[in-house]
């Protein structure tokens, strides 16, 4: 029987539950982070700089707005997430174009950051699961980690199409492939759910990136020289049809039951 604290516990919960429509959804808001981002930065040739200041504002106002919140909106933490992945974009590229450390530097400068975003989080709170955030500096430190992770898959992507020749379709089979690996890793092995969550979440973005560059990038260049701006807004609206279709529910809270949880909402994908 749900008692009172219960029910206040459930609306301290502003993340979703990790199912496999969660995962759909993060990929194609991935890739629409990529397609958008390099719509402000090149099609719009408005510069990494300055694209990344753009984008940085509406991802601030949203975090703030979700660590704020009193309950979980789908709407609301899907927005922040696309925010955080068109960042990610410029953000990537500014640091491995602009500023002349290259992909290796800067995907090794960002992994440093995601490292060090998880460690600072543990020591704080005592874990970084995504099923233990019910404070709103548990939630800080979720938002600044998935920032720097969204950069990070960037940079990776980049790195695997461009400088490790293996192309935008090449890149996005073996990032494919290497999340193809942490679901058997997850279904078959007591392998630690935590870190292949967060394993997951970061190779995701590369494979968005590498499919989101195969779309608007020239066809010299393996692309399919499709519109940024009209990927962009179609990959848009599938995030929101899919969102809006897709049963959304908060996530489970410290001294919640498992079981339960999945004979009450249905089986979800546990990071514990």
């Amino acid at each position: 029987m749900t008692n009172e604290h219960d029910l206040t516990r459930e609306t301290l919960s502003k993340v979703p539950a990790v199912t496999l429509g969660f995962w759909i959804i993060k990929i194609l808001a991935t890739t629409l982070g990529e397609t958008g981002g390099d719509t402000l930065s090149m099609t719009f040739n408005l510069g990494y700089l300055l694209s990344t200041a753009i984008f940085v504002v509406p991802l601030v106002a949203l975090i703030i707005w979700q660590v704020r919140a009193r309950a979980f909106h789908p709407a609301l933490y899907w927005a922040t997430i696309i925010a955080s992945t068109t960042a990610g974009t410029t953000m990537a590229d500014f640091a491995t174009r602009s500023i002349g450390i290259g992909y290796p530097g800067g995907a090794s400068l960002l992994f440093a950051l995601v490292l060090a975003s998880l460690l600072v989080w543990h020591r704080t709170i005592g874990t970084v699961s995504v099923n233990r955030i019910a404070s709103p500096r548990a939630e800080t430190f979720y938002w600044i980690t998935i920032t720097f992770s969204q950069t990070l898959g960037t940079a990776l992507g980049d790195w695997a199409a461009d400088t490790g020749g293996l192309g935008y379709l090449g890149g996005a089979a073996l990032f494919g492939g290497a999340l193809l690996v942490l679901a058997v890793l997850y279904l078959t092995t007591n392998a630690n759910r935590v870190a292949l969550f967060w394993a997951a979440f970061v190779l995701t973005r590369p494979l968005g990136a590498t499919v989101g560059d195969f779309l608007d990038k020239p066809l010299a260049d393996g692309g399919l020289a499709l519109s940024r701006p009209i990927a962009s807004l179609v990959l848009l609206a599938a995030v929101a049809v899919l969102v809006w279709l897709i049963p959304q529910r908060a996530g489970s809270h410290p001294g919640d039951d498992p079981q339960a949880g999945s004979e009450k909402h249905g089986r979800a994908i546990r990071p514990q």
